[in-house]
């Protein structure tokens, strides 16, 4: 049998490159949800309170994969002082759509019409983990595995005229956030606006990776699911309680460039999963396996997608207990030809009449790089309840997408960046049975020039 001519210096360098690029694949969740944290806090936000903003999102939003067409906002709690409640309103003169959800971005339970209140509304009492007292009549329950997480919430609009996009902006206003300790006498919710100025929280694939995991590492104890990344970690210099994160020039190199092979790696899972639609390229950007350990509360035996979860979270945030209830998804990134989405030519959607919604159905572009709105552009999406949007004779709709809108087309066309690739997101708002069955389809995009 050979020997292994490697140096100790050699193996070790080689070692802490595997364990990194497996850092970085375990840890994406919860970076993802760092640096939206860590974005809010540049703006004075802090824990217990709701950063929003109020009107529809343009480019200046770089959270990942967000939807341009309802109101955002994300109530950021840590129970560590106690239970937080999460002031849900009756579904009248708006509806909220959303998950509450841990730091590792698993969901709790979701809100609205779609979850526990059923439109109804209510008072659900976020616990610390572990939490053994009485839960006070009333109130909605809620047990995350950590102390931190946060709440993803979307005001639904009617339409898109200003008239009911201020009517959901006023309808936001009505969530609260506040320690079980004050009930008797709420203190004012605090929203934190961020609709000034650019909220980035795109994923980086160096070093900064690994600063905002050791923070979320010491943040909080660990998941018994989590353990065997105690020692892996350990050798990045990341350990709750230990020195702080302060790797040398030679291991910053080497962090960086396994980054880099990490995000390649995770790159590879992007459209893996079967097509949604025999013979066409939409996809659900998941796999079952993924969707049934979120739904499990990560316990589904012999299952722990990270992999996937990696993937998921590249490209998103937000968690929902049970999609395809109030939301669904499909994602595109190549053309009917196969052929990945080139920012410096022109394509068509057609979008077939009676689409399988209660509410509405929309598309978005996003940077293929990023998975973020493509920065500078005046629109990203177009969507049922886009003013002016042009529709067909027949109910349906044809979308376009290129660096120009087609002669005559502007009220049905999305920007795209010559030089840089984009992907889309059709939504499907209050989906009906006919996606799932799959008796109406959405066809793939075809290149005109």
């Amino acid at each position: 049998m050979a020997r292994q001519t490697l140096s100790p210096t050699q193996l070790a360098d080689r070692m802490l490159h595997r364990r990194a690029v497996e850092a970085v694949v375990w840890g994406m969740p919860v970076v993802n949800f760092d640096l939206m944290f860590q974005a809010f806090a540049k703006l004075g936000g802090d824990w217990n309170r709701i950063v929003w903003w109020p009107g529809l999102l343009d480019w200046k939003n770089q959270t990942l994969t967000p939807n341009p067409d309802v109101i955002y906002l994300m109530p950021f709690f840590n129970t560590e002082a106690g239970p937080v409640v999460f002031e849900v309103p009756p579904a009248d003169d708006g509806v909220f759509n959303g998950s509450v959800m841990d730091r590792w971005q698993a969901a709790v339970e979701d809100i609205g019409p779609g979850g526990v209140d059923k439109g109804k509304g209510g008072k659900y009492l976020i616990l610390p983990p572990g939490y053994e007292g009485e839960v006070p009549d009333g109130y909605i329950p809620m047990r995350p595995y950590t102390y931190r997480g946060y709440a993803l919430v979307r005001s639904v609009l009617d339409s898109g005229s200003d008239e009911d996009v201020a009517k959901a902006v006023a309808y936001s206003r009505r969530l609260k956030v506040y320690p079980l300790s004050a009930a008797a006498n709420p203190p004012e919710t605090t929203y934190v606006d961020a609709s000034g100025g650019v909220f980035d929280s795109t994923i980086p694939y160096d070093l900064r990776f690994f600063e905002s995991l050791d923070r979320m590492v010491r943040a909080e104890p660990w998941l018994e699911r989590d353990r065997a990344m105690i020692d892996p970690l350990k050798a990045l210099g990341i350990a709750r309680g230990g020195e702080p994160f302060a790797p040398d020039a030679r291991t910053k190199a080497i962090l960086d460039d396994a980054a880099l092979e990490a995000r390649a790696w995770i790159d590879t899972l992007y459209g893996s999963t079967p097509p949604f639609y025999e013979g066409r390229r939409w996809f659900f950007p998941v796999t079952e396996d993924f969707t049934k350990s979120v739904m499990g509360d990560f316990k589904v035996a012999d299952s722990y997608p990270t992999d996937m979860r990696a993937n998921a979270y590249s490209l998103a945030f937000f968690s929902a207990k049970h999609i395809g209830e109030s939301q669904y998804y499909l994602m595109l990134g190549e053309d009917r030809e196969g052929a990945p989405f080139d920012g410096s030519a022109t394509y068509r959607l057609h979008v077939p009449a009676r689409a399988p919604v209660r509410q509405y159905w929309s598309v978005t572009v996003y940077d293929r790089q990023t998975h973020a709105f493509i920065r500078e552009l005046p629109r990203q999406g177009r969507s049922s309840q886009s003013p002016g949007l042009e529709v067909n004779a027949d109910g349906s709709v044809d979308l376009y997408f290129g660096p120009a809108a087609p002669a005559g087309k502007d009220a049905n066309w999305v920007p795209t960046q010559p030089g840089r690739e984009f992907e889309l997101l059709a939504r499907f708002y209050g989906p009906t049975p006919e996606l799932f069955q799959k008796t109406w389809r959405l066809n793939d995009v075809e290149k005109l020039a």
